[in-house]
């Protein structure tokens, strides 16, 4: 995925700031399935020219982000990305009040319950308890990312992002699918209004999975999204029907308890 300056939200314009960002574009090169990228792979996948990124690879090398492989002419992940991400996930308030909620509706109904949190133009699972027969969604753990404008998940974030940000990512969603983006926008808008009125939409982007999801918005916080999923055919309607109200029930309560967290 090529790095677009614009895309990117810049947190000041001094040399060290740039150096940070382009920094953390390497870092978020690295995806499932990438042990080893060689700084051709870097420079492609970020759009930064490649002495920026031998600069910044050396850097992070003496850092301890990444480690060089010799034989390979490649850099893989070092263990201090994987600190940062326990330290997050062991820390974080929220994962404290939603988590064992999430566990208890999982194990109650036998769905899958995630929680997610936008990243760009994609959506990163914070925690996610899978009860699912199908083996593919089993394997979705904390940090997965999944598409913004086709999942439930991103469509419910959507919903209640801010009109500039919305804008800015339907201009993104629009060049990545220039075939079908007339029925993704129409799917999207269908999801705002299902928010707007009922507090969730619905969507299946896989086969035979249908999933609901609503927005969590708490004073202070950046908007997480909830979302039950489980592999059925029964049509959208009826799983709709079946655990629309639950979802916002839980909803509600991961909200209470974060509200509660607040109070001095």
């Amino acid at each position: 995925m090529h790095c677009e300056e614009e895309n990117i939200q810049r947190v000041g314009s001094s040399p060290s700031n740039r150096s940070l960002e382009r920094g953390m574009e390497i870092l978020r090169a690295f995806r499932p399935g990438s042990e080893l990228l060689g700084n051709g792979e870097l420079a492609e996948r970020t759009g930064l020219s490649a002495a920026t990124v031998s600069r910044l690879t050396q850097t992070l090398v003496r850092c301890g982000f990444l480690e060089h492989d010799p034989h390979a002419r490649a850099y893989r992940l070092a263990a201090p990305v994987l600190s940062l991400a326990h330290a997050m996930l062991s820390g974080s308030s929220v994962l404290q009040v939603a988590a064992p909620m999430m566990r208890t509706v999982a194990e109650k109904r036998r769905i899958n319950v995630g929680l997610a949190a936008p990243d760009r133009d994609e959506m990163v699972y914070l925690e996610s308890v899978r009860y699912n027969r199908k083996v593919s969604l089993r394997n979705i753990v904390a940090g997965q990312r999944i598409p913004m404008e086709l999942t439930s998940l991103g469509r419910a974030y959507l919903a209640v992002a801010p009109k500039s940000r919305r804008e800015e990512l339907f201009r993104i969603f629009r060049a990545r699918r220039p075939g079908d983006w007339k029925v993704v926008e129409r799917e999207i808008l269908e999801a705002s209004e299902s928010v707007m009125s009922v507090g969730y939409c619905a969507a299946s982007w896989q086969p035979e999975v249908v999933a609901l999801a609503a927005p969590i918005q708490v004073p202070a916080r950046p908007v997480l999204v909830l979302n039950f999923s489980l592999a059925t055919q029964a049509p959208i309607s009826e799983v709709a029907g079946q655990l629309g109200a639950p979802l916002i029930e839980l909803a509600r309560s991961i909200i209470d308890g974060l509200l509660r967290t607040q109070t001095p």
